[in-house]
């Protein structure tokens, strides 16, 4: 088990550094998005390039902080339901959701997609669009954020697992509650002691 967690640990910092760095790719294309707009109300100049450009930019950061998403355990669940159950129904769940939801998905994303930017790379494909972008950029990031996505599940198997098995601590459950609420919470806490011995 040390080995696996030892491969889990090196998945999550590539995911952490991928992640954070993606997160500097939004700041480009608000200033890109600007500038456009700027230019293109000044000078009435247009170009489908830099249109192009900002989506390429904000898909990319989608796709490369997924993993990092992941791993912080931060993608939208159903909170209703899953506080209805024990800690290790979750543990299970997530455990189940993760093998037999989303590593299939993201494996047949990476089989299909590969391919597909391959095409598009050795043909120099462009965009429709008049004085549009090469396409395969974009296409591999679609390659390369779901084999992320993928190595990330993984690491996420492995600490579910060793979870459940008792080997580590939960590295999600104090992220559940943000420190600052607990900090709260104590002080409520604290405050209703008080006027309970009152």
């Amino acid at each position: 088990m040390k080995v696996l967690l030892a491969i889990s640990r090196a998945i999550d910092a590539v995911s952490a550094f991928v992640g954070k760095a993606a997160a500097w790719l939004v700041l480009v294309a608000v200033l890109i998005s600007a500038g456009n707009a700027v230019i293109r109300k000044t000078f009435d100049i247009s170009s489908n390039a830099w249109l192009e450009l900002q989506w390429y930019l904000y898909g990319t950061v989608f796709l490369l902080a997924a993993a990092y998403t992941l791993q912080k355990n931060e993608h939208v669940r159903i909170d209703f339901v899953s506080n209805m159950l024990s800690k290790r129904a979750r543990d299970w769940v997530d455990l189940f959701g993760y093998i037999f939801f989303l590593l299939p998905f993201t494996i047949l994303i990476v089989y299909l997609s590969f391919p597909w930017f391959i095409r598009s790379f050795l043909s120099g494909e462009f965009s429709a669009n008049a004085g549009g972008l090469l396409l395969w950029p974009a296409k591999i990031m679609v390659v390369l954020g779901f084999s992320l996505l993928t190595a990330q599940g993984i690491s996420e198997i492995i600490k579910r697992w060793a979870v459940i098995r008792g080997d580590i601590d939960d590295p999600n459950e104090e992220k559940d509650i943000p420190p600052m609420v607990q900090e709260m919470l104590v002080d409520v806490d604290l405050d209703l002691g008080k006027e309970s011995k009152s």
